[in-house]
């Protein structure tokens, strides 16, 4: 992989020369947002919801880029070729620039566009997961930060309330992170959104709380929704998931995962995540790879994960 192309300010180069400067504010401040995207077959998944997104974070900042979709989508194309990658992770970064050492921000940006690429095995129904083992939670002390200061929606560089919740980690054999809200609810992952199953009712915290509107969480709602599968969204909390009948992550490179252990407590997969799983990989197989997929729910024949 040392020959790995990225995309900076509208160039190709190679990952080894690949800069920016010192004084870029996405540096020194993390005042910067990104997407993280998966690839299958080509082509970016949901690209539709996480453009949008990303416009979500660029307003919460007042970060005025001035670069349309069409040339963001072109640029990660671009990296793709290069790398003459099919199925890839793919990160978007925008920061503000290069400007004066102050908190203060110019009104006038020149913005850093950085897109970087990494491979990753095929998805669907033919693909393997990218994790190895089921996910092991751990609930950690690190509280997610209030939308009061800063909005859950928005995406950016600054990622150290996650980081300080995964240092907690190292104390225990658990691979992600529980945060809690302030009054104590389940929040989300370190970087992942949470989900359990509850009786008969699929429960994830709500985005009323402090909650990233993940994108593949978007796309699991919509299978269980075709699947008639009952969804609450709601305020719970950790004995709601340790003691549920089953749970699993998901985000744009775990896809669906699911959960072994929380806090030490056997929670495991079950039914209704060996359902979501399979719905979800025969909907990228058919949309993404353009496969039909013999004995998979007739939900799968309904709309793709696409928006």
């Amino acid at each position: 992989m040392s020959d790995l192309q990225y995309h900076v300010d509208g160039e190709l180069v190679s990952a080894a020369s690949a800069t920016v400067s010192v004084r870029d504010r996405g540096f020194q401040y993390g005042d910067a947002v990104f997407e993280t995207l998966r690839v299958y077959g080509g082509e970016v998944f949901r690209w539709e919801a996480h453009a949008d997104r990303l416009a979500g974070s660029t307003e919460v900042l007042a970060l005025e880029h001035g670069l349309s979709n069409a040339e963001l989508k072109r640029r990660v194309d671009e990296t793709l070729a290069a790398n003459d990658f099919a199925d890839a992770s793919v990160k978007l970064s925008i920061t503000r620039g290069v400007q004066q050492g102050k908190l203060t921000p110019d009104p006038e940006i020149d913005p850093t566009v950085v897109v970087q690429a990494t491979p990753l095995p095929r998805g669907g129904v033919e693909g393997e997961p990218v994790w190895d083992e089921p996910a092991t939670l751990q609930t950690v002390k690190t509280r997610r930060i209030p939308d009061e200061a800063l909005p859950s929606r928005a995406k950016t560089h600054n990622y150290l309330n996650g980081i300080l919740a995964r240092l907690e980690l190292r104390v225990s054999d658990a691979d992600e992170a529980v945060m809690l809200d302030g009054d104590g609810h389940l929040a989300e992952g370190a970087t992942s959104n949470l989900f359990f199953v509850d009786g008969d009712a699929l429960c994830t915290p709500s985005l009323d709380g402090p909650v990233l509107p993940g994108i593949t969480r978007a796309a699991v709602l919509d299978v269980a929704e075709a699947e008639e599968i009952p969804v609450r969204e709601g305020a719970f909390t950790p004995d709601d998931l340790r003691n549920a009948e089953e749970a699993f992550v998901t985000n744009s490179t775990w896809e669906v995962r699911p959960v072994e252990t929380v806090d030490g407590i056997s929670v495991g997969g079950g039914p209704v995540t060996t359902l979501l799983r399979r719905v979800f990989d025969a909907r990228i197989e058919r949309e993404y790879y353009r496969s039909d997929v013999d004995g998979d729910a007739d939900s799968a024949d309904n709309d793709g994960p696409d928006t």
